[in-house]
């Protein structure tokens, strides 16, 4: 067994890059990896900081308390090398999409056209058939985290900001706004590989670096303004487990919100 530790901080990112990386003859003879899920707070016991030979980390400031960035290297040994590793994330296919708490995947005209007591049907034909572009600036909405994300790369080696913008209209890129797809997760490893000065697998297994259940459904409208050339109406996805067209995705997020069930994510794995 490989005698150096190396520590993973990261979100669920985290879990298919050692996947990748794993898949390196040289990084599993010089590494055994202990994961560690950032945004639960999982606390990473001392005897493993203390014993650690490489930190792979996504960058957590301040307001993350014990768990920062910062705090996390002044309890490393002294002299031990870490890599700031990408958090990526996207909007850019769901400029709608929204963090508030409560309920998966939030859509914010969704969720206004159900806030307004509308029946069903009606919710329904608005949210499929309006022009959303004439509603929302999409475009600024996609600049917007497009910029965040040109920030967060700068506190990374590895670049991917140029990758994103060549391929995202002509190739899937993002499963969810933070699953990315099986392109930027070998593009992560690899950069991780070349920066240690290890040697990538010859034949490198992508599909281990996916979320392979999990698709949120591309709007077709917001596929036709930014001129996706892989999502349209009668598109099929695969949505935690459930073979799904944008339009049955959204009456089950409607039937979902109007049953009062808070676990969209269970709701979808059932339906």
């Amino acid at each position: 067994m490989a005698e150096t530790l190396c520590i993973v901080h990261a979100n669920c990112q985290g879990e298919p890059l050692v996947r990748m990386l794993n898949q390196s003859a040289e990084f599993r003879a010089e590494f055994r990896v202990e994961s560690f899920v950032n945004y639960t707070r999982e606390p990473i016991p001392e005897r493993s900081l203390a014993c650690c030979g490489l930190f792979l980390h996504q960058h957590l400031d301040e307001k993350w308390g014990e768990l920062s960035s910062e705090a996390l290297f002044s309890r490393l040994p002294r002299g031990c090398p870490s890599l700031c590793i990408p958090n990526l994330f996207f909007k850019g296919y769901w400029p709608l999409w929204s963090g508030a708490p409560g309920f998966d995947y939030r859509d914010v005209f969704l969720d206004r056209l159900l806030d307004m007591g509308l029946a069903k049907p009606e919710i329904l034909h608005l949210y499929l058939k309006t022009d959303l572009a004439a509603k929302y600036d999409l475009q600024a909405l996609a600049e917007a985290s497009l910029d965040h994300e040109r920030n967060k790369e700068a506190r990374t080696p590895i670049k991917y900001m140029d990758l994103i913008l060549e391929r995202f209209r002509t190739e899937r890129l993002f499963n969810t706004v933070n699953h990315p797809g099986r392109r930027l997760m070998r593009h992560v490893a690899l950069g991780v590989l070349k920066h240690l000065g290890l040697k990538p697998p010859q034949d490198f297994d992508s599909e281990a670096g996916v979320f392979p259940d999990i698709e949120l459904p591309i709007h077709p409208r917001v596929a036709g303004f930014f001129g996706l050339s892989f999502a349209g109406p009668d598109t099929v996805y695969n949505v935690h487990g459930r073979k799904k067209t944008f339009a049955q995705y959204a009456e089950a997020y409607v039937d979902c919100r109007l049953s009062n069930i808070e676990d969209f994510i269970a709701y979808l794995g059932l339906r």
